[in-house]
Formats: structure tokens, sequence, C-alpha cells
């Protein structure tokens, strides 16, 4: 029986209009029932027209349910997708700005000057809590899937709490070892690797090309062709100074966001000030200017499909041709990342089909649903020691085997010590912090983690910003969470 999906957040028209077509191009989950779930009545109604439109276009028999109602759309559902950010990037952004003004930087300020900042994961963990309870009541079989940052915080807070639920988070930036594959000039189909770690902190330790080592390829690399890649590549590229400093200082590579602004610019020693940016080809402020800016266009793009009953959906974002935004953030050559890793690291899945968003939530639903086991890069506790040296209540980004029987880790060779010493001083201990302020409702506690920040030089400092952060319009329920 075709499965029933629900979607909370789902007033992301880019997300869900993506997750739809993925699903009209996967035939095996046709007929499949998908509830959309937001508050915002409005872009509800016209992104489950647009999609109900997709799926009539494509022959694909999905049904598509719109409802302000969580309980509803969870009631008796198979798949939970969580892609739900309750505050709105407008919050987030005003934070930045209180934030900037008190001394603090993007770099390595994971907890303030990123996507996950302190006074967003606390209306976020909230949220998660909130619906993974409704889980347990109205569809305790169904698999819990986390996309909405912060997976990290969110995996390991969650894990700890609901044994019982089966979840996992899902993020797509391990994929950027496929741009690495391009700049050497490496067939996909022939590339088998390792990248462990955390989310949004994974580098990768092994990499093979026909079993050949291409570690000495990406030393050559370096050395002959890196300086002239880096006189045309963006500022904060996946391949950019920093992350050739990281792996000579480390080595291995840091894979995808992890020293990206998408991954919190890691470390913070690269962006002390204007000029050390300029000298490291840094720019993370205009890095989140054009991923809003991308972002904005993009759903303006889909609201007007939405909006032109004239012409088919499906000829606007066809299926067979994705538009640039999307090849830019999930594509390397034309294919679906996660395809290749399939056929190069779990040789006994089947094919993907093709021209999906590179987005791994409906591959694993298929391989759930349709018991056809694949290799997918996910976030689960650390309870089988996947990653040595990370605590085993705590999240780890790792490969899995996905098929009926469920979601199982895979161990790995681990990280150099060095390495695990960067990750528990910028990832385990804040994230420890954060959630014991969360758990405590503790305002001091939150304070150790605006200390704990590398842009933080007093505690006065630390005080001012705080203080601002909660007076905020909107933070009457924070205020009042974090009054201990």
């Amino acid at each position: 029986m075709p499965p029933t999906i629900a979607i909370i957040g789902a007033g992301s028209a880019v997300f869900s209009l993506g997750l739809i077509r993925d699903l009209c191009l996967t035939e095996r989950l046709h007929g499949c029932t998908v509830r959309l779930m937001d508050i915002d009545k409005a872009r509800l109604e016209g992104i489950s027209r647009l999609c109900q439109r997709y799926s009539e276009e494509t022959g694909a028999g999905i049904e598509t349910i719109a409802t302000t109602d969580r309980r509803e759309a969870l009631d008796g559902a198979d798949f939970v997708i969580n892609t739900a950010l309750v505050t709105g990037y407008g919050r987030m952004r005003a934070g930045w700005e209180v934030a900037a003004r008190h001394g603090y930087r993007f770099g390595g300020s994971l907890h303030v000057m990123h996507d996950e900042p302190f006074w967003v994961n606390a209306y976020q963990l909230r949220f998660f809590d909130q619906v993974v309870q409704e889980v347990r009541e109205l569809c305790p079989e169904a698999w819990y899937l986390q996309v909405a940052n912060p997976v990290l915080a969110g995996i390991t807070w969650l894990g700890r709490r609901y044994p019982d639920v089966k979840m996992v988070g899902l993020c797509h930036g391990f994929a950027g070892v496929y741009k690495l594959a391009d700049a050497l000039g490496l067939d996909h189909d022939h590339l088998t690797f390792e990248i462990p770690g955390v989310n949004h902190t994974v580098f990768l330790t092994h990499a093979y090309h026909d079993g050949q080592d291409i570690f000495p390829l990406l030393d050559e690399w370096i050395e002959q062709s890196a300086p002239a890649y880096w006189e045309t590549c963006p500022p904060s590229d996946y391949l950019g100074p920093v992350a050739i400093d990281l792996y000579r200082r480390f080595g291995v590579f840091p894979i995808g966001d992890t020293c990206n602004p998408g991954g919190g610019s890691w470390p913070w020693w690269y962006h002390t000030d204007a000029a050390t940016e300029r000298r490291w080809h840094e720019d993370p402020a205009a890095w989140w200017a054009r991923y809003f800016a991308r972002g904005a266009q993009r759903v303006a793009e889909i609201e007007g499909a939405a909006l032109d009953e004239s012409r088919p959906v499906s000829a606007v974002f066809p299926p067979g041709a994705m538009d640039e935004w999307w090849k830019e953030r999930f594509f390397a050559n034309g294919e679906p990342k996660f395809a290749a890793i399939e056929r190069a690291v779990f040789t006994v899945s089947r094919p993907i089909p093709p021209n999906l968003s590179g987005e791994v939530m409906v591959p694993l639903i298929e391989s759930i649903v349709c018991d056809i086991p694949r290799m997918l890069i996910a976030n689960v506790l650390n309870s089988g020691d996947f990653v040595p040296g990370i605590p085993r209540d705590f999240a780890v980004e790792i490969p899995t085997l996905v098929s009926k029987g469920g979601i199982a880790g895979i161990q790995t060779q681990g990280l150099p010590d060095a390495v695990l010493a960067q990750i528990w001083r910028d990832r385990v201990s804040p994230v420890t912090i954060e959630l014991a302020a969360y758990d405590e409702g503790s305002r001091e506690r939150l304070l150790e983690l605006i200390l704990a920040d590398p842009w933080t030089t007093s505690l006065a400092q630390a005080e001012a910003m705080l203080d601002e952060i909660l007076a905020m319009p909107g933070h009457e329920e924070m205020r009042e969470w974090y009054r201990g």
C-alpha cells in the first residue's frame, strides 16, 4: 500500500515542490498521499495546488492534502518530515544584527552568527518536542525525518528523550565531496569514500578511485591548480584556501558545509577581521546575502507558476531539466550526488531514478517502503560507537544502511585526535551546554553558551547581548522559558 507522508512546515515552496517532484519521478511511490501542513493558510493553499497539478501532469497519482491542523496531518502517517522553521528567517537575521552590534562576527560562531543561533534553537527544540510527542500518540510506527535545523542538537535531544521513536536526521552537506571529485577529474561511479563527523563538521578521511588513493591527486591539484582556481571561484568556496589550509593542518579534508558559511564558516581564526577574510578569500556576509536572494527568487518563481494556470507546472519545472540554482546546490555533472554514492559505495543498491533534487528523503522512503537496500548518509545517535571518540548519546553523521529493516549505522574508522578535539570544543561542548540550558530553562546556562563563543571577550559583552536578544519582540516565550 502506498505510504502516507506528512510534511510539517510545508509552506516552504522550494522544499515541498522539490519533494513532490522527487515522488513523481519515483514510480514505486506513485499513488502515495502527501499531507502538507503549515500554519500559513494562504501559502499552504498555493503550494498544495501547485503540487497537486504537478502530480496530475506527470500521472503520478499522488494525492496532496493541505491542512493547518498538525494532528490531522500526523494521524496514521507512515513518514513525518519536519522542515519547519518556526521563527522564520526574519527573526534570525534581526538577532544577527543585535549580535553584530555587540561585536560578534560570522565565522566559528555556531550558536550566534549562524542559522542555528540560540534564539532560534530554543523555539525549534520546543517545536521538535511537540511534534515527536504527537508522533508517539498519533502514528507511533512512523519514521520521523528531522530535516529542519538544528539537526545536530535536534537528533541528540530527541534521540535521548524518545528512544522508542524511529528517527533520523538528514542533511545534504556531505555531497560536497563531489565538487572535490570534479576538480580532480574523477568519475563519480568509481569513487568510494568515508566522511565521518557530526552535522556541519565532517571530514573526508579515506577516498579511492578505482581502488587508488586520491589524496596524492589532491596534493598535486593543490600545488598545480588551486591558485588558478581561487582566482575565479566565489568567496567561501568549498575548495577555497580555508579548506586547503585545514587539510594541511589536520590531514583530512573538510567536506561541504564544514568550513563554508552554511556550516558556520568554521573555524573562527580565518575571520578575525576584514583583512584576514580577504586574505583567505572569505566573505560569509556576502555568501548569506546571495543565499537569501536566491531563495527569494526561487520562491517567487514557484509562486508565479502557482498563479499561472495557463501553463503546466511541469513545463516550468520539468522533471528532466533542473535549474541552475538546484544544480549548484545539489548536483555534480548533472547527476544526483547520492545516486553516485549508492552505486560506488553500496553496490547491491538498485538505480535511483534520474534527475531527483539531490535531497535524500524520497530515496530513503523508497528504500524502507519497497525494501530497496541503499547506503545513505544520515544523522543518528552514536550508539554503536560509529565515530569513536564522540559520546554514544550524541548525534553523528555517518553512512547508514537503509532498507525495510530500518536504518542501521555503519562503523567508520573515525577521525584524527586533533580533529576530535576541535569537534569537542566547537560542537559537542556547546551543544551539550545548550541542551542543558534548554532542559533546565536556565538563563545562566544560556549565558555559558554565549561565553563559549569565540567572539566573546568579556562577561559584560555576553550579558548585554543576551539581554537585548531576550528583549526582542516575539521572544516573550523565550524570556519565560529561560527565567531560571
